[in-house]
């Protein structure tokens, strides 16, 4: 019955640790870019959109386009560095074990 017992004590513990975590995702930016540059999108560690910089070289009425795509692109940059930082969070949070699908940060 201690088996048990520890085991809910370490899963209470844990769970602790991820709401901690989850209140500090407020806390993490990642910043993604892309045309070398040109365009960086800030994502906040919930995903949001923070902030947006273009080159003012790109602010050309025949370049909508690219500036679109260029956007996209950094946008899928960050929120990629933000899967992997939040990814390499939950490895710190849980020792590196395994969890259960489904069983991440809470939304």
């Amino acid at each position: 019955m201690t088996d048990f017992l520890g085991l809910m004590k370490q899963a209470k513990q844990l769970q602790e640790k991820m709401q901690q975590m989850q209140a500090g995702l407020a806390e993490i930016e990642v910043m993604g870019s892309s045309g070398g540059g040109l365009v960086t999108v800030t994502l906040t560690g919930k995903g949001d959109m923070a902030r947006v910089s273009i080159d003012p070289s790109m602010v050309k009425p025949d370049d909508a386009q690219i500036l679109e795509d260029l956007l996209i692109a950094a946008h899928a940059d960050a929120k990629s560095k933000l899967e992997a930082e939040l990814a390499r969070k939950m490895g710190e949070l849980t020792g590196g074990l395994p969890l259960p699908p489904g069983f991440g940060f809470p939304g």
